[in-house]
């Protein structure tokens, strides 16, 4: 996506001569491969000890790039990487970044990330491209006429949806990211892309307006950083956190930042990863890799300030990471680690015999130095390494052939189940809730009896463990057992624990309070799918009541007789096919009701804007000689004096109300606004047109009308008195009031006023609004 586009001339950027990704990872520290993601966060000559999010990257030319892939040493299709920069070198001319440099720059920097991933040509290329067809004249057809079809679907799941209009900003953003999800299931590489694209701009987001980087940030936070961590492509997921806390929240990242570079964590890590070689070598275990790694900066900001430990009590700042050659010598070297360092307790993690979700696998364990300083040590073979560095990228950098593609297959498997919930739930809001809550990075594992291992997220309870195995089970659930005993079924799952579900009768189903308990999108969509196909009449009956409860409350006032109609109309805009079906979906739970409010209320306003053109048709009425222009109750009736006059209480007209008259039988003139639905329905009958006539408020008019009003407030003491006074305040007769308890610890009170006009109506709404706790006033 584009980040800042404007269209001037081009600034000259300075070009280096040497490449200026230097080989230093994330956090600083030498490694043995230059070609990483992590390898491109820091220019050459950075600072020494500069964290990413304070140093700008390098900006890349098209040589810089063709020596990178060079350096590779893998065979790429340099024909076609080639022709996709020069359309997009052509297409992008004359546009800049916010930052002042052309806007190919971006585009070549994406590609060198997903070369430093260790992409093929196709996503180079795609990569070169993925912002064409959101920002130039060229389309997908041309794409695929030139470079085929898969470039051409890689770009398409990359760009986002900015030719459809949305009701707001949170359907458009579900909406793009569901495009992309629905892409990412088809081809991961959609999803790699994507995840470069945002780290670059990350990388170069100084640029952006203040808030921007501020939304974009949370957004980065929320969706793009658990989705690497998902993939398993941990650099990215890492730089993703901070440089989104470096904008999020700056003093506590320049405070951590502070309190790490005050240590001296380098020199301790030098020192004992020493140690553990020598005592590797000496106990014949040779050929070990030994890293070192500071925890990243967002990593120390949630256990410090969202935890509230000290920086004293986190145990894994510090780690020396083993890599080995084979899965016997990690357990030994285990044994070699405990025996030198003494262990602390509960520290000890195996992720090799249970893997965590996203395939990292390694041995955990923290020790406590000979300094008194702990460290976490980290033991897993090479191919593992691989995985923790690339994940699901290694397939293409580490080429895995077909059992990499059905590994890869069961990964993404994630990615189809939280479409499929989505396609079952029919509501777009909740794809960022669910891909929120199963994204977490925390998990937690419970084992059935049988001692097969569930994984759940964090804050997960017996129920979703429970549809975690079967949906059946799900459904049947009657009560649970942890560690054989009986425990609440919303009981929060820890790791370790062994779960056992009681199962009741075989028609027994969920309740619908489960869906305010449950945490994962599986367990919420298995139970409304229940409700949907058992419970269709109920979840008509009270999708209905409650839709029409809450229109009421947004003082949509339709008809019972006519609600079905209105809703039917509605229905194609919230992707259903009629009104029984929205009914259903809000009933069992598939849609929510403030996801519809705002386009029932667009739908409503178009209804009345139509109704309110209808009746100009006021103005077409017969003309009436007018014999005299007196006033009667303050209004003046074309073609008749002094003639006895009411108010229609259908509509309740006030002065400054345009209004018309009707002559009645034996009772002169009935007075009615003009927008009056029951005058409008009289107006169109043949038998009654001609008793219309029209009708003007006297300019004198002083007497006091009657006109309701209803507040909504929020309940509490001296709320009445607090009315009353505003009222006292500016004089206004009160005839009479009426107030009760409404839900959400809400109150209404009607009230019967006297006023003057509209004008007058107008100021004393206003006033009743500055009321503390006043919701709204409205006209009844």
């Amino acid at each position: 996506m584009p980040e800042g586009k404007k269209n001037t001339a081009p600034i000259p950027a300075p070009v280096r001569d040497e490449d200026g990704y230097s080989a230093k990872t994330h956090l600083h520290q030498p490694v043995q491969e230059t070609a990483t993601v992590a390898a491109t966060a820091l220019l050459a000559d950075a600072p020494e000890g500069a964290l990413p999010s304070e140093v700008r990257p390098e900006i890349v030319t098209w040589e810089k790039l063709c020596e990178a892939i060079q350096a590779s040493g893998k065979a790429y299709n340099m024909e076609m990487i080639q022709k996709a920069y020069e359309l997009a070198n052509n297409a992008h001319n004359g546009v800049c970044r916010r930052s002042g440099e052309p806007y190919i720059c971006h585009p070549l920097a994406v590609a060198r990330l997903v070369l430093d991933l260790g992409m093929d040509s196709e996503s180079i290329a795609a990569a070169l491209l993925h912002d064409v067809v959101e920002d130039t004249p060229t389309t997908l057809d041309d794409l695929k006429a030139a470079f085929g079809e898969e470039v051409a679907l890689l770009v398409d799941g990359v760009t986002k949806l900015t030719k459809i209009q949305f009701s707001n900003i949170e359907e458009l953003q579900a909406e793009n990211l569901r495009k992309m999800l629905l892409a990412m299931s088809r081809d991961v590489r959609v999803m790699i892309i994507k995840l470069c694209d945002r780290l670059h701009n990350m990388r170069t987001g100084d640029a952006w307006p203040e808030q921007k980087r501020r939304d974009k940030a949370r957004e980065t936070m929320e969706v793009y950083a658990p989705i690497a961590n998902r993939l398993g492509i941990l650099n990215v997921k890492e730089e993703l956190e901070d440089r989104s806390l470096h904008y999020l929240d700056p003093v506590g990242y320049s405070e951590i930042s502070r309190m790490l570079s005050e240590r001296s964590g380098e020199e301790f890590l030098i020192k004992v990863s020493g140690v553990i070689e020598r005592r590797l070598v000496e106990s014949g275990i040779e050929g070990a890799t030994i890293k070192r790694r500071v925890k990243s900066i967002y990593g120390i900001y949630r256990k410090t300030i969202m935890q509230n430990k000290s920086f004293d009590e986190i145990y894994d700042i510090y780690a020396v990471r083993v890599i080995l050659d084979s899965l016997a010598e990690c357990y030994s070297t285990l044994g070699l680690i405990h025996d030198m360092y003494h262990p602390l307790p509960n520290r000890f993690k195996d992720y090799i015999s249970t893997p965590k979700p996203n395939g990292y696998q390694s041995l955990h364990t923290t020790v406590i130095g000979h300094e008194g300083i702990p460290f976490e040590v980290q033991i897993r073979t090479r191919k593992m390494d691989e995985q923790a560095e690339y994940g699901v990228a290694a397939h293409w950098k580490y080429k895995e052939g077909r059992e990499g593609h059905d590994k890869l297959d069961d990964r993404l498997a994630w990615v189809s189940q939280l479409l499929e919930n989505q396609r079952l739930s029919e509501d777009s809001g909740n794809l960022l809730h669910d891909l929120k809550s199963d994204l977490l990075p925390e998990e937690v594992f419970a084992f059935t009896p049988k001692g097969d291992v569930i994984n759940l997220p964090t804050g997960a309870t017996c129920i979703d463990f429970a549809y975690a195995i079967h949906s059946a089970v799900g459904n049947r659930m009657v009560g649970c057992k942890v560690n054989n005993r009986m425990v609440p079924i919303d009981h929060v799952v820890s790791t370790g624990e062994i779960i056992e579900v009681l199962l009741g009768p075989a028609d027994k189903g969920p309740s619908r309070d489960w869906l305010k308990i449950v945490r994962t999108s599986e367990a919420k969509s298995k139970i409304r799918n229940w409700f949907k196909k058992m419970r269709r009449e109920e979840n008509i009956q009270q999708g209905r009541d409650a839709l029409s409860k809450e229109l009421r409350r947004e003082m949509i006032i339709i008809p019972d007789d006519q609600l079905d109609a209105f809703i039917d109309g509605c229905s194609r805009r919230m992707r259903q096919n009629n009104a029984e079906e929205l009914y259903a979906a809000i009933g069992y739970g598939g849609m929510t009701i403030a996801n519809c409010l705002p386009k029932l209320k667009e739908e409503w306003q178009k209804l009345k804007a139509a109704e309110a053109e209808e009746n100009k048709s006021v103005e077409d009425l017969p003309k009436v000689d007018l014999s005299r222009v007196h006033a009667t109750d303050g209004v003046v009736v074309e073609g008749f004096d002094n003639t006895p006059i009411k108010f229609a209480k259908c509509c309740s007209p006030l002065p400054g109300d345009p209004i018309v008259g009707f002559i009645t039988r034996g009772f002169g003139v009935s007075i009615h606004k003009q927008t009056c639905a029951n005058a409008v329905a009289s107006m169109k009958d043949p038998s009654n047109a001609p008793r219309w006539v029209k009708a003007y408020w006297a300019d004198s008019v002083k007497d006091s009308y009657k006109a309701g009003l209803e507040i909504i407030a929020l309940n509490r003491n001296e709320l009445l008195q607090d009315v009353l006074s505003a009222l006292a305040d500016i004089r206004v007769p009160i005839y009479a009031m009426n107030a009760r308890q409404v839900e959400n610890n809400c109150a209404m009170v009607s009230l019967t006023i006297g006023i003057n006009n509209t004008e007058h109506l107008n100021r004393v709404v206003a006033r009743l609004s500055k009321v503390r706790d006043v919701l709204k006033v409205t006209r009844s």
